[in-house]
């Protein structure tokens, strides 16, 4: 069922078309910024107010600060230690984008 202002709703925004009032408007005929899927819209919302990440994501930027501290590192056993916890994240993020193609 429509709303019931529909008809009204519509009438209004063909004639502020008809005057021009839509003409020149700053992003014409661009995607407007902030709308994803609509299906992930509360999944999105909450994660975000909840200040949550998805695994893929934390794991991501483990890997980064890993690189980060390697790219520091001299000494040949901290290398070695620091490309053993790097390869294992780069390992559970494989995992993680497999579970997450497979499953959703």
């Amino acid at each position: 069922m429509d709303h019931p202002l529909i008809s009204l709703i519509d009438q209004k925004i063909a004639a502020a078309e008809k005057e021009g009032q839509f003409d020149n408007l700053s992003g014409a005929g661009k995607p407007l910024a902030g709308l994803g899927d609509p299906k992930d819209a509360l999944l999105d919302r909450l994660t975000k107010e909840a200040e949550v990440k998805s695994p893929i994501v934390v794991l991501k930027e483990q890997i980064e600060a890993a690189k980060r501290r390697l790219s520091g590192l001299t000494d040949e056993g901290a290398r070695k230690a620091e490309m053993k916890v790097l390869a294992d994240l780069q390992t559970r993020l494989a995992l993680e984008i497999e579970a997450f193609k497979r499953f959703g």
